[in-house]
């Protein structure tokens, strides 16, 4: 007990082996070691305006200026306030503590003990690189994060050492960042971008996430807000740290997904984006020159969609006839294939892979889908034009945009190594006959037709156009298109594939019905596949919300016979995959 005993009886308190520790000034040492010294007569609990009377020697007025250090030690941990409650220290009136009754705590007691609260930190020396500096940023989150954790419930006597922990490595870190030499890249981004504390530690705690590959732990955005928070009203003023208005979001630092929350609201999960990880992480690296991808190229055309294909040709249901000739179309365009046919001088060189395909056939019998498949299959994107959209998207300038399709695909295609597939979806107004009559709209339609015509007769690369009606289109776009390709609506066989393929594997089933026994007799119906994919969406949703969650066949009949009704439109939607 050698450090009570220095303690007790040190005529200079600051010579006292535990004092740096303390981090109080003399007159709250001098409460404590009073307090100390009251253990050795069987007083572990004082009156604070009593206590204050006897360390000070003060009466009546003359007390108050003593109040705030007894307020500090709470604060620090070091004494602790009898039937503490759930309210946390700073949010206490000074004139509360007045006929309060306080303890020592058991850190403080400890430290009388052990001569050290263990929290020694290593020499103060210059950070060698970035993952140092980070290490000690991520264990201040940590700290951080227990001390929020903690103040949500009651708080903690061993709170204080964590408090005191806390200081100490911001001290540190601010210690060895003076006499760091080299250049701290994420301290630079912070500097650069005026971030105050609060941003600060937000920035550090989603970096960790990061680092660690955690998806739950410290990504929303009330976890977040707690972590620079003290009280309920900080909570509600911090949220403007993550709004769209923040520095942290608008200048690109943090950016967020939304979704869905199981109470209707919308819940938001913070990440950082990948650009500023790569600077971050790999400092060194030399800055190159901004990457081009397919998705900052399609966002400056503003017209395409990019479509991800999820599934090969393969594994797509057709008509055998219809996948053999699918099969013949992906060999002819196969790399290999190509360089035979330069070598031969067939195929003009410097050209790529080349095709003008034509899908036509009824709405639902997987054209898209098949589009998709064969981009798989080349390990190509795909990017989409609804062509259905041209009109009304940009009324009295068609002729202009029909232009602007080929274009912006040309210009995406230059700048990008793997060219992707161009799918003109619902190209029917294209590519239907011409008309003869002399009105305005007709003559705008027909421009537009030679507009389209010009351009696919020059188009460079992988270009499926998809329409339902083959018998209208005009005999000249015929002739342009290397491949005609027919989708029909599946045979019985086929839909019998497609029930077994798209019904829910992990679901119940009411007996005796199975997944197998199910496709054979839903397969009846004659749906394309499209509505089968989408009846068994809508049935899924229905069925997920029962308390009871079991599929019966009537489910499926019901939302079948709602599909062959027309009551919803069930061609428009053919994405849905289990």
């Amino acid at each position: 007990m050698k450090h009570y005993i220095d303690f007790i009886h040190s005529k200079n308190l600051t010579q006292a082996t535990i004092y740096p520790y303390l981090k109080c000034d003399v007159a709250e040492a001098q409460v404590l070691r009073h307090m100390a010294e009251a253990l050795m007569s069987g007083t572990d609990e004082c009156n604070v305006l009593g206590l204050l009377e006897n360390v000070f020697d003060k009466k009546e007025i003359a007390i108050l200026e003593y109040l705030p250090k007894i307020k500090n030690l709470l604060e620090l941990g070091w004494v602790v306030q009898s039937g503490f409650g759930t309210a946390r220290t700073n949010e206490m009136a000074i004139l509360e503590l007045l006929n309060a009754n306080i303890s020592l705590s058991l850190s403080f007691l400890k430290l009388l003990e052990d001569g050290s609260l263990n929290l020694e930190l290593p020499e103060i020396s210059p950070y060698e690189d970035h993952l140092e500096y980070l290490k000690d940023q991520f264990l201040r989150i940590d700290l951080l994060q227990k001390l929020s954790s903690s103040f949500q419930k009651v708080p903690s006597i061993s709170l204080s050492r964590t408090s005191h922990r806390l200081k100490l490595l911001e001290e540190r870190i601010l210690s060895r960042l003076e006499i760091t030499k080299t250049p701290m890249q994420v301290q630079t981004l912070i500097k650069e971008n005026a971030l105050n504390p609060k941003e600060e530690i937000i920035f550090f705690a989603l970096l960790k996430e990061e680092y660690s590959g955690s998806d739950e732990n410290l990504r929303d955005m009330n976890s977040l807000i707690d972590l620079v928070s003290q009280d309920e009203y900080e909570r509600i003023k911090n949220r403007s740290l993550l709004d769209e208005k923040s520095t942290l979001v608008e200048k690109n630092l943090v950016d967020y997904d939304e979704m869905l929350s199981p109470f209707g609201g919308i819940s938001r999960t913070f990440f950082i984006p990948e650009d500023i990880l790569e600077v971050i992480i790999h400092p060194n690296r030399k800055k190159k020159t901004t990457k081009i991808t397919l998705q900052s190229l399609v966002k400056e055309q503003e017209i395409f969609e990019i479509l991800e294909p999820k599934i090969g040709l393969d594994e797509v249901i057709l008509f055998p006839k219809t996948k053999e000739t699918l099969d013949s179309l992906l060999k002819q365009v196969d790399g290999k294939v190509i360089a035979r046919l330069k070598k031969w001088g067939i195929k003009e060189k410097g050209k790529g892979i080349d095709a003008r395909i034509i899908f036509y056939g009824p709405a639902g019998t997987g054209k898209t889908l098949t589009a998709l498949g064969i981009a798989k299959s080349l390990k190509k994107p795909v990017i989409s034009f609804d062509c259905s959209k041209i009109l009304s998207m940009y009324v009295g300038e068609s002729e202009k945009n029909v232009r602007k399709i080929f274009d912006g695909y040309c210009e995406i295609a230059q700048k990008l190594k793997n060219n992707p597939i161009l799918l003109l979806d619902e190209a029917d107004q294209f590519l239907s006959t011409r008309v003869s009559s002399g009105s305005g709209v007709e003559k705008m339609h027909n421009q537009m037709q030679n507009i389209f015509l010009e351009q696919i007769e020059k188009f460079e690369g992988i270009l499926i156009a998809t329409t339902n009606l083959l018998e209208t289109i005009d005999s000249a776009f015929s002739r342009r298109f290397n491949y005609k390709i027919e989708f029909k609506k599946p045979s019985l066989e086929q839909r019998v594939l497609l029930w077994e393929k798209y019904l829910p594997k992990n679901a119940v089933y009411a007996k005796p019905h199975t997944p197998i026994s199910l496709a054979g007799e839903l397969a009846a119906f004659p749906l394309s596949g499209g509505q089968i994919s989408l009846v068994i969406k809508n049935t899924a949703y229905k069925v997920a919300a029962r308390d009871n969650a079991v599929f019966d066949k009537e489910d499926f009949v019901e939302e079948i016979r709602r599909e062959q009704s027309g009551n919803f439109d069930g061609e428009k939607n053919m994405g849905f995959q289990s």
